[in-house]
C-alpha cells in the first residue's frame, strides 16, 4: 500500500529559511521546488540547496524534489543531481505520454519513487497509459495552474470545468496502485475556500492534497481524515462481522442497513486511517 500523503507541502528550495522550519513541520510529504517557485537565474543554487538538505535530512515527512520539466536547459542536471542524493521520491512535471516515463524511470535510484504531474491536454489524452507504466512510478499529482492555461478554462468556486479530470485521474491512480494528489489551492487567506475543496477532493477519491504554504496544513489533514461518523460506521461494520452469529454470512444487518464484505474491507481501510 503507498504512504499516507494526505498533506504535501511545496516549498521553494531557493528559501533556505523555509526549508529549514519545514523539518519542524508535520506533515506527510514536503516537495523542495525546483521549477515553478524558483527564478531562472536561482535554479542553479537551489538545486545544490535542495541535494544538500536531503543529505542533511532531519525532516518529519517523506522528502521529495520536484525536478524542471527534461525539455528545459535545467532538466537533465536536475535529475542527475537528485538522483545521487537521498530523495524518497521525485516529481517530474510535464510529463505527456508513457515514453516520458520510460525516460525517466531508469535514471532513479532504486529506493526512489517517481511521482508524476498531470497538466497539460495532451497528459490527459494518455492517463491510463502514463499510470499503467509501473516501475518506480507511486503518485499522480494533478497540476492544476497550468492545465487551466493550457485548457483556457474559466474560474470557477467548485472547479466545474475540472470535474471529469478529477475523477479520471483517481481512477487511473486506483486502477494501477497509484497515489492520487490533488491540486493546489492558490487563495491563503480563504481558509474555508481551503476546506470545502479539500473536501471535495477527498470525495471525489484523492488521498491528499498539494500545498504551498504551512498553514494549509492542519485544515487539509483534517477535511482528508475520516469524520466520526465515518469512524463510527466503520466500527460498526467491522463488529458485526466478527460477531460468531454472522459467521459465515456475506452480508449482516450493522449501522442501521444491511452490509456486505466489501463494506468491510471499506471499514476497515477507514479505521487503518484513523489510526
Amino acid at each position: 500500500m503507498p504512504p499516507r500523503a494526505r498533506t504535501v507541502l511545496y516549498l521553494p528550495a531557493s528559501n533556505a529559511r523555509a526549508v529549514e522550519k519545514a523539518r519542524e513541520l508535520d506533515v506527510d510529504a514536503v516537495i523542495l521546488d525546483l521549477e515553478d517557485a524558483v527564478a531562472p537565474e536561482a535554479k542553479d543554487a537551489a538545486r545544490q540547496a535542495a541535494v544538500e538538505a536531503a543529505r542533511t535530512g532531519g525532516f518529519l515527512g517523506r522528502l521529495g524534489v520536484r525536478v524542471n520539466a527534461l525539455d528545459t536547459e535545467w532538466g537533465e542536471t536536475d535529475l542527475t543531481a537528485v538522483a545521487d542524493a537521498p530523495f524518497a521520491f521525485v516529481v517530474v512535471p510535464k510529463i505527456e505520454r508513457p515514453d516520458h516515463v520510460a525516460a525517466v524511470s531508469g535514471r532513479l535510484t532504486a529506493k526512489q519513487a517517481l511521482w508524476l504531474m498531470i497538466e497539460t491536454p495532451h497528459a490527459l489524452t494518455w492517463l491510463d497509459g502514463i499510470a499503467a507504466t509501473g516501475g518506480p512510478l507511486e503518485a499522480l499529482m494533478l497540476g492544476l495552474n497550468d492545465l487551466a492555461l493550457a485548457l483556457r478554462t474559466g474560474p470557477s468556486p467548485d472547479r466545474e470545468p475540472f470535474k471529469p479530470w478529477l475523477s479520471a485521474t483517481v481512477a487511473a491512480a486506483r486502477a494501477n496502485g497509484l497515489l492520487a494528489i490533488d491540486g493546489v489551492f492558490n487563495r491563503l487567506e480563504d481558509e474555508e475556500g481551503l476546506i470545502a475543496e479539500a473536501r471535495q477532493g477527498r470525495l471525489y477519491g484523492f488521498d491528499g492534497k498539494s500545498l504551498i504554504h504551512p498553514k494549509q496544513i492542519n485544515p487539509v489533514r483534517v477535511a482528508f481524515a475520516p469524520t466520526e461518523a465515518e469512524a463510527a460506521w466503520a466500527r460498526a461494520v467491522v463488529a458485526a462481522f466478527d460477531d460468531p452469529a454472522n459467521a459465515g454470512k456475506g452480508a449482516v444487518r450493522a449501522a442501521g442497513g444491511m452490509v456486505e464484505r466489501l463494506h468491510l474491507d471499506q471499514a476497515r481501510a477507514i479505521l487503518a486511517e484513523v489510526a
